[in-house]
């Protein structure tokens, strides 16, 4: 952390912060459960089973958790097909979902467990852990979020350094205040169906560092 910065997620801001995470989550799982049943049976129509897609992703001091979303890829039956890209894989319904970030729903119950924020920077893969500079790496001092300051800065669009770059001037400038601006872009980005992907992917590229990587001091 940068010399004179405290981490603002501590103690009873922190408190207040999760408090106000589990109440929105909560009550969004109550409007919301109408469409989270119309997009279950959709998938299971167009995808078939599973209709949740399940993966471990670093979260809060780079502590693994199991985050939960709507599935919008095809399954890769044989393990040759494993191979495939995610365009190839991705279907017409799963772009669908993505452009208007139905498939995201499913994390308020990750949000209701403590494990994600409604705001933060977004959760990534376990590998990018030791692909991190040490500046990148503190994107992990606060709990990942839903929606963040780089998804409403570009989302996919930038280029992984800026994106991380906007994740650690979230975590050395957060406010509640800043949360509730993020929380409301987010709606437009989303309306306006904003930065999906990078141009020429279907999703964006996998990070493969760009620096020093970061000491390894994650959970076993």
């Amino acid at each position: 952390m940068r010399a004179g910065i405290t981490n603002p997620q501590t103690g009873w801001q922190l408190a207040i912060k999760l408090a106000f995470d589990k109440l929105v989550a909560a009550l969004l799982f109550v409007m919301l459960s109408p469409v989270l049943l119309t997009v279950a049976v959709l998938i299971w129509v167009q995808l078939g089973r599973p209709i949740f897609y399940r993966q471990v992703r670093p979260g809060r001091n780079a502590k693994p958790f199991v985050i939960v979303k709507f599935r919008t890829m095809r399954q890769a039956p044989d393990p040759r097909e494993e191979l495939m890209s995610d365009a190839d894989r991705l279907t017409s319904f799963g772009r669908f979902l993505r452009s208007i970030s139905l498939d995201e729903i499913p994390e308020l119950w990750n949000v209701l467990r403590g494990e994600l924020s409604l705001v933060g920077p977004r959760p990534l893969l376990v590998q990018y852990l030791d692909r991190y500079t040490p500046e990148q790496a503190r994107r992990h001092d606060v709990l990942p979020g839903i929606t963040g300051w780089a998804q409403v800065n570009g989302r996919n669009e930038l280029t992984w350094e800026r994106k991380f770059e906007l994740d650690t001037w979230y975590v050395d400038h957060w406010s509640f205040l800043l949360d509730i601006k993020i929380l409301f872009r987010t709606i437009t980005s989303v309306a306006k169906r904003q930065g999906i992907s990078l141009a020429g992917h279907a999703t964006t590229t996998e990070f493969m560092g760009s620096g020093p990587p970061a000491p390894t001091n994650r959970p076993l």
